[in-house]
C-alpha cells in the first residue's frame, strides 16, 4: 500500500519532526493555518480514530499534550485547537490529528474551507519553527 500518512509518519517524504516515540511522529504542517501547526501521525497504517490501540491512542493524547505545552510557551496563542478529521474528510487516509494554535478573532471556519489554493510554508521559515519548537519542548523535560 502507498500511503501518503504512511510516507510522512516514517519519514519517506520531507517532513518537518518536531517530536516523535515509538508509536507516533509529529510533524509541522506544510499547509499550517498557523505558525506551529502539527500534525501527529501513527507510524502503523491506521485509517480511523477507532482502530487505535491503546499505546498508539496513549501516544498521540501524550504527544499532543507535550505539543501543546511546547506551541503555549513559543506562540503563545490564545488557545489551541485538537481536531481529527476521519473518513472522506481525511485527505490522508490515515489518521492524523491537528495541534493548532489560534488567536482570538480567527474564524476557524476558514481551516476547513477548500478553496484550491496551496499555501506552502518557505521551507526556512518550517526549519526555523522546526527548532523553535523542539528548543519549547526539551524546554518542558
Amino acid at each position: 500500500m502507498n500511503c501518503l500518512g504512511c510516507n510522512l509518519a516514517n519519514k519517506k517524504e520531507n517532513v518537518y519532526v518536531v517530536f516523535e516515540d515509538d508509536y507516533v511522529c509529529c510533524i509541522l504542517d506544510h499547509e499550517p493555518y498557523n505558525e506551529g501547526h502539527v500534525l501527529i501521525l501513527p507510524k502503523k497504517h491506521i485509517r480511523y480514530f477507532d482502530e487505535l490501540d491503546e499505546n498508539i491512542a496513549n501516544s498521540v493524547i501524550q504527544a499532543s499534550k507535550i505539543i501543546s505545552k511546547a506551541i503555549k510557551k513559543l506562540f503563545n496563542p490564545d488557545g489551541i485547537t485538537i481536531c481529527q478529521n476521519g473518513g472522506v474528510f481525511d485527505e490522508l487516509t490515515h489518521f492524523h490529528m491537528h495541534v493548532v494554535p489560534r488567536y482570538e478573532g480567527q474564524n476557524f471556519a476558514e481551516f476547513y474551507t477548500e478553496d484550491g489554493e496551496t499555501h506552502i510554508e518557505e521551507k526556512n521559515k518550517l526549519e526555523e519553527t522546526k527548532r523553535n519548537v523542539i528548543k519549547a519542548i526539551k524546554v518542558l523535560d
